[in-house]
């Protein structure tokens, strides 16, 4: 990826936790624990961790030597084991042999992507609260902010922009939780050995498991899960659904910014949203970057799941699958999260717009709640029948609906000037509306404390 399109599609925070200096530290975490738990279970040399922790930053590795060994061993772990010896063996050979005792190169790999994940899922995390106190805001604020609904991108009955903001929200909590769910399987040790067995460790393989596990701050799984790929799958399916929601407010959003509706828009700042030719643009470049995110993580989270299908006890290829796919996802959703923060910390809400689309329908919009009061009286398929002959009406002669019922001798007979003056009123064809805002408002954020106990 161009160090452009890495700016665009990533975030500094995600980047870092996706480095490879980060997975070279973390490798090298892994090996120090382990080291210290060899030591703690009688194999190892005592000291063996503590030769071993001057090199936690990483700083011994030969970084254009590693990508060429790299490419002959089919792993970096192999050409990293072998440079983490010779830096170990210069301060203690004793602990230098004990390195990697028990462990593939696959433990090293798979454990240093988990405690990447733990880090990259505490920025989701923390955006995702974010998010969710600017979305409470938002919906307090335009709870009652009528606007029209819109189905088949046509008017439909009104909404309000404070429903409409509640519906992201609902599914952004239910994605925190489905997040917390799948991090708490995922989130875990790998140690198995060959084959998963630690056959190497003899007896003391659990032993040697448990006190790695615990240096590192990790559960223990049941067993080794080398080719068993669900959890990293479901991580990765969990953020596709995340950025499939991120993709949808922005997809309202840029709708909603269309010079024809001018509802809502994104923050306004010097330079920002700009054309290279029409100075009077302001384009949804925050929506642009969210969609395009929503567009890429499908994809990205196919290839996890096509690379579960792995052979035996080790995968040949699937494994390997994961290994841009994952931090890609990971990257994306993150900008995804940023750029949704951005846009609903400065967003511009224009109601008196809201209601002039309303009005430009000429009462139109309003035409099911007439149907609904009118059918009282002649019954549904009547009173349907009434109001589709209204609305060519309207749109024929470009007069207001209004206008039209007063002509109507069945309409009158049953529905006074009174009554149709108040049926054409957004405001009192809200029907649900405020308490489903309050339900979904009201309902307990992930990661607060439940005030009720």
């Amino acid at each position: 990826m161009s160090a452009a399109a890495s700016s665009l599609f990533s975030t500094p925070e995600m980047d870092r936790v996706f480095s490879l200096l980060r997975q070279l530290q973390h490798m090298t975490r892994f090996e120090w624990a382990l080291n210290a738990a060899l030591e703690a279970s009688g194999l190892a040399a005592k000291g063996a961790a503590e030769a071993v922790e001057p090199m936690l930053d990483a700083a011994f590795v030969d970084i254009p030597s590693l990508h060429a060994q790299e490419h002959q061993a089919g792993n970096l772990a192999i050409p990293f084991i072998r440079q983490l010896t010779a830096a170990v063996r210069l301060r203690d050979e004793k602990a230098a042999r004990s390195l990697h005792l028990g462990a593939t190169s696959q433990d090293v790999l798979d454990t240093a992507l988990v405690l990447q994940m733990r880090e990259a899922l505490e920025l989701i995390r923390n955006d995702l609260q974010e998010l969710d106190r600017r979305l409470v805001q938002l919906i307090d604020e335009n709870a009652d902010a009528i606007l029209a609904g819109r189905t088949w991108l046509q008017e439909g009955p009104p909404v309000t922009l404070g429903l409409k903001m509640a519906g992201w929200l609902s599914a952004l909590r239910r994605h925190q939780q489905r997040l917390e769910s799948a991090s708490q399987r995922a989130i875990v040790l790998q140690f198995g050995g060959a084959v998963g067995t630690l056959a190497a460790l003899g007896e003391r393989g659990p032993d040697v498991a448990e006190a790695l596990a615990q240096r590192l701050g990790l559960p223990e799984p049941d067993l080794p899960w080398h080719t068993q790929r669900d959890n990293i799958g479901e991580v990765g399916a969990t953020l596709g659904l995340l950025t499939g929601t991120l993709g949808k407010i922005a997809r309202d959003i840029s709708l909603l910014m269309q010079t024809e509706v001018a509802e809502i828009f994104e923050p306004d700042a010097e330079g920002r949203g700009g054309s290279s030719t029409m100075p009077h643009k302001r384009n949804p470049v925050g929506s642009a970057v969210i969609l395009a995110a929503a567009a890429r993580v499908p994809g990205l989270v196919s290839t996890l799941l096509s690379a579960m299908v792995q052979e035996h006890e080790r995968g040949l290829g699937g494994w390997h699958a994961e290994w841009e796919a994952l931090p890609a996802i990971f990257r994306l959703t993150s900008v995804a999260l940023s750029r949704t923060v951005e846009i609903t910390s400065g967003l511009e809400v224009h109601r008196e717009k809201m209601l002039a689309n309303i009005e430009a329908t000429r009462g139109l919009a309003m035409s099911e709640a007439v149907s609904v009061a009118l059918a009282a009286h002649v019954g549904r398929a009547r009173a349907h029948e009434l109001l589709e002959e209204a609305s060519r009406r309207v749109l024929a002669e470009q007069i207001h609906l209004r206008d039209v019922l007063a002509a109507m001798p069945e309409v009158r007979q049953h529905l006074s000037e009174t009554d149709v003056k108040h049926l054409l009123d957004p405001s009192n064809y809200l029907g649900s509306t405020r308490r489903f805002i309050e339900r979904v408002v009201n309902h307990q954020a992930y990661g607060e404390p439940d005030a009720s106990r």
